[in-house]
């Protein structure tokens, strides 16, 4: 029997961020992107989710390569911490490659890591699969879509794309490429979901220059720009516009500094000289020659913008004048701490400028007509809609449909799920280990489902910690038992609570005494199970209760 080319997505799907595609033939594995996602609300000291990689452990001696679409956090973010445990090259255009080498020397894998730099237009071989990268739009430089050729036909995989006629560096993305290979037949589409739910065309990055020229001009004190960092071709029309009104530009944040120092290293930005100065010199500048970029435009705890307005930034100072632009969108989710932000910012006399004035963010992400623009010309025989909700990948089927396609061609599959491909069927069949894998701090997947809902626990009801010494000999209690609370109630406030929770673990002890039991164990079950309902009864609240026995 023919074998069958297996796609198979292990993020995503259902959500947005930590994408990552398995197209697997027969001995032969690739993988398109490794990605990572940001913690939900109610993931407690949750740093990043990534990708559970266990199916590409278990089967790592059939990776052939990893190719990168483009290097934002949510294609390449994961990359170190599946190349701890597989060995492939990882293939990237330039900018991506840059990007990526940052995180593999931060986590000390460059020596043990082969990466490769590509350019569009060249086709590598990899086992059974031989991969084109062909150029597109997005809003980070050197983004890619991929031609994949298999043995039961060649796969388009779009990445995250636009269709952006007058781009800032790189030229309109490879349109006729696309259509040389819906000439030639494509099996199947792979397509970027994420703005499926918008109408009409994307708007142009160069629409936000004059933006940006419209504030500068005639402005006489300090202007504060903050965006994303992966933008080069954003920050390079904020330099561009400061230089051209004679302002100095200083960059802060991290992620700020290390994407200027790739981008302009390999030679994606210009930056006039003379123009970008140490933050440290910006004191002794006048206001009106001076320009800050800055990360924080999601409201992220400790980033520039938000040390900034809540004064704890070392260099900069929010003043009474200072214009603080804002040329990014929130990302579904981050709308509360962006309000934190701009409140501070507001406090402390600043004016703010954000996109629901002046046009000052585009997404990189193609619209309705785009995507119709992208089914017509790779004219697939089927579609597997990616990188999206629930609603997007559905959205972007209906569109599909719309479009011409048999409702029995279009497949949405789940996270795990496998799509297994023939030269005239689709279906999908099984499932292999998926999920989400927690990274905090140094901890890898330490932190499960079940310390996740000990934290949600103790952040909604606090904790309650009752303390008792024991004899070892007979089991008499001989001090305590010691009431301590952490999140619950204030103890000065509730000295009466507190004393009946000490009469509720007196009883509790001296049920199990009467009854002869010396099992540690069982005794603090008896004091927790009382604790508890006592406790529930009173206040109506659940908190978790530690009894901590000490044996004298």
């Amino acid at each position: 029997m023919a074998e069958k080319l297996k796609i198979i997505s292990l993020g995503g799907l259902n959500e947005i961020g930590k994408n990552l595609t398995v197209y697997e033939y027969g001995s032969d594995i690739i993988v398109v992107d490794v990605g990572m996602g940001f913690p939900d609300d109610d993931m407690y000291g949750i740093d990043v989710v990534i990708p559970d990689f266990t199916y590409l452990i278990q089967n790592r001696d059939r990776i052939r390569a990893i190719f990168i679409t483009h290097g934002h956090e949510d294609h390449i973010g994961a990359i170190p911490y599946l190349m701890r445990n597989v060995n492939a090259p990882i293939y990237a255009t330039r900018m991506s490659a840059g990007l990526i080498k940052l995180k593999l020397d931060e986590h000390r894998l460059t020596d043990k890591v082969k990466l490769i730099t590509c350019e569009a237009g060249e086709t590598v071989k990899a086992g059974k699969f031989s991969v084109e990268f062909i150029h597109i739009n997005h809003s980070i430089a050197d983004a890619v879509a991929f031609a994949i050729r298999t043995p039961v036909g060649v796969c388009v995989h779009t990445g995250d794309f636009k269709i952006d006629p007058t781009p800032i560096q790189g030229g309109m993305a490879d349109l006729t490429r696309l259509g040389e290979l819906g000439n030639e037949g494509v099996l199947a589409l792979l397509c970027d979901s994420t703005n499926v739910e918008r109408p009409g065309f994307s708007t142009s990055e160069r629409s936000v220059g004059a933006s940006f020229d419209a504030l500068f001009r005639g402005f006489e004190n300090r202007i504060i720009v903050t965006t994303f960092a992966s933008n080069i071709d954003r920050i390079q029309q904020i330099i561009d516009v400061a230089a051209k009104y004679g302002r100095k530009v200083a960059v802060t944040g991290r992620s700020m500094e290390n994407a200027m120092k790739v981008s302009t290293e390999l030679g994606y930005m210009n930056i006039p000289a003379g123009t970008v100065v140490d933050i440290a010199h910006i004191k002794s500048l006048p206001p009106d020659k001076v320009c800050i970029i800055t990360t924080g435009s999601q409201g992220e705890t400790m980033s520039a913008l938000t040390r900034m307005a809540f004064n704890t930034h070392r260099q900069v100072e929010i003043q009474p004048g200072d214009r603080v632009i804002i040329s990014a969108s929130a990302i579904p989710g981050n709308e509360a701490s962006i309000g934190n932000v701009i409140n501070e910012l507001y406090r402390r006399e600043a004016e703010v400028v954000n996109e629901r004035e002046l046009p000052l963010h585009v997404s990189g992400h193609a619209c309705q007509e785009e995507l119709k623009i992208m089914h017509a010309l790779v004219r697939p025989k089927f579609f597997i809609p990616v990188h999206g909700e629930q609603r997007h990948l559905k959205t972007h089927a209906k569109l599909a449909r719309q479009m011409g396609m048999a409702p029995n061609h279009i497949v949405i599959s789940d996270v795990g799920r496998v799509i297994e491909l023939a030269h005239n069927s689709v279906k999908l069949t099984g499932m292999v280990p998926a999920g989400k894998v927690f990274v905090d701090g140094y901890g890898v997947g330490d932190v499960g489902a079940v310390v996740l809902r000990d934290r949600q626990h103790l952040a909604q009801d606090g904790m309650v910690v009752v303390v008792v010494s024991m004899s070892g000999e007979d089991g008499s209690v001989i001090s305590g038992p010691d009431i301590i609370t952490r999140g619950f109630v204030y103890v000065k406030e509730s000295e009466e609570l507190m004393d009946d929770l000490r009469q509720v673990a007196v009883d509790a002890l001296d049920r199990c005494q009467d009854r002869n039991i010396r099992d540690w164990s069982t005794i603090k079950s008896e004091m927790k199970g009382a604790l508890s309902g006592y406790l529930y009864k009173k206040t109506k609240r659940n908190p978790m209760i530690l009894p901590v026995i000490m044996e004298v």
